[in-house]
C-alpha cells in the first residue's frame, strides 16, 4: 500500500479497510470502517482534510482532493464523504460534500463547495459546478448537472445494495 505522511500527518484507517496496492493515500485522510479503495485511486489530503465514511467504496482511477485556504474561504474546503457511498470509476471529487447512500457515476466531476444530499444518483460523466446543491432523491445528469427525475424506492434501495456489494467484494480481497 502506498500510504504516506504529509507534514507529519498520516492517514488513519478504520477496521477492515481495503486499500489496493496500486492506490495512493496521502496526509490528513480518515477512512471509516469497511471502506474500499481500488487500483489507481489517489486521495490527497495535503492542504486540507478528507473524511470518508464507513462502507464507502472509491473505485479505480478516481482522484480525491481538497482546497487550501484562500480569500473568502479562510479555512479552505475539505472533502467529506458520508457512509455507504459508491464512487464510480474515474471520478474526480474536489473539496465537496457527498451525503449518505449516494452514487457518483463513472467519470463524474464534482467541484469545490458542491453539496450532494443523501440518496442522490449523479450520472456517468456529469459535472457538478462549484457550490451547487443536489437535493435528496434525484437523478442528476449532464454538464452542468441537472435533476432529470426522482429516484424510485427501488433505485434508492439499490444505492444501499451497491455499497453492501462493495463491502463483500473488498472482504474477498482481504
Amino acid at each position: 500500500m502506498n500510504i504516506r505522511q504529509y507534514k507529519n500527518t498520516y492517514p488513519k484507517l478504520g477496521s477492515k479497510v481495503y486499500v489496493d496496492p496500486g492506490a495512493t493515500i496521502i496526509g490528513d485522510v480518515v477512512l471509516g470502517d469497511d471502506v474500499s479503495v481500488w487500483p489507481g485511486v489517489v486521495i490527497r489530503g495535503d492542504v486540507n482534510h478528507i473524511h470518508i465514511g464507513a462502507r464507502t467504496n472509491i473505485q479505480d482511477g478516481s482522484v480525491l482532493h481538497v482546497t487550501s485556504p484562500y480569500p473568502g474561504k479562510p479555512n479552505g474546503i475539505p472533502l467529506i464523504i458520508d457512509d455507504d457511498v459508491t464512487v464510480g470509476h474515474g471520478v474526480i471529487l474536489h473539496a465537496c460534500t457527498i451525503g449518505n447512500c449516494s452514487l457518483i457515476g463513472m467519470g463524474a466531476i464534482i467541484l469545490d463547495g458542491a453539496v450532494i444530499d443523501k440518496h442522490v444518483f449523479v450520472g456517468a460523466g456529469a459535472m457538478v459546478t462549484p457550490d451547487k446543491k443536489l437535493e435528496s432523491g434525484g437523478l442528476y445528469v449532464g454538464a452542468p448537472a441537472r435533476r432529470v427525475r426522482d429516484l424510485s424506492e427501488k433505485e434508492i434501495e439499490e444505492l444501499h445494495e451497491s455499497a453492501a456489494h462493495y463491502v463483500k467484494l473488498k472482504n474477498d480481497y482481504l
